[in-house]
């Protein structure tokens, strides 16, 4: 036998795994800032809106509410303009009535801002209002009556000169429409029952 081929190749050694090259762990990612809803409403404008009474409440979407308190705030104001000048008991008691009521209506907008916002994040305390809607075709034979007769007795003093100087002791006859269809749907409510 030969030496030489008893003898064995010399064997290499298996290869080391290549080695990784060190890198730095990844950058902790940018805080994503949270994006702010569109439909929240501020407070603090709600309550500056108010200044002009029904402002704020419009703002937050309660239309019907903003057009409720600036009628009332014109009413009184209109009534102790014309009072005023007559020396009505009643007037002291208006002119506290229409403090407190536009500071009333100054409050009650940054609450209902509030509110909005709560139920927008989740907190459920009330639900947030609905979209305006614009009158139906349907109509209201109330308001029609109204605007008509509004309207006619406005043309009635730009085209013929008509006075209006009686509407200075008239005006609480218009209270006797809403006052009439409240205790009218008062009735059918009790007659639903």
């Amino acid at each position: 036998m030969n030496d030489s081929t008893t003898q064995s190749t010399p064997q290499t050694p298996p290869a080391a795994p290549p080695q990784q090259e060190w890198q730095a762990p990844p950058a902790a990612a940018a805080p994503v800032k949270p994006t702010v809803d569109p439909r929240v409403k501020s407070p603090v404008l709600a309550v500056l809106l108010s200044m002009m009474p029904g402002l704020g409440q419009v703002y937050v979407g309660y239309y019907k509410q903003g057009f409720v308190n600036i009628l009332i705030i014109g009413s009184v104001i209109s009534f102790l303009a014309t009072a005023g000048h007559h020396d009505h008991p009643l007037t002291p008691l208006a002119g506290l009535f229409l403090a407190f009521f536009w500071l009333y209506n100054i409050v009650d907008a940054g609450r209902r801002a509030s509110q909005y916002n709560q139920a927008l994040s989740g907190h459920e305390t009330i639900k947030p209002p609905s979209d305006f809607k614009m009158p139906g075709p349907g109509g209201s034979m109330v308001g029609g009556i109204c605007l008509l007769l509004l309207g006619i007795i406005l043309l009635s003093n730009t085209l013929f000169g008509f006075s209006l100087h009686w509407m200075e002791d008239w005006w609480p006859v218009a209270l006797f429409i809403p006052g009439a269809w409240l205790i009218w749907r008062s009735i059918q409510e009790r007659a639903a029952r």
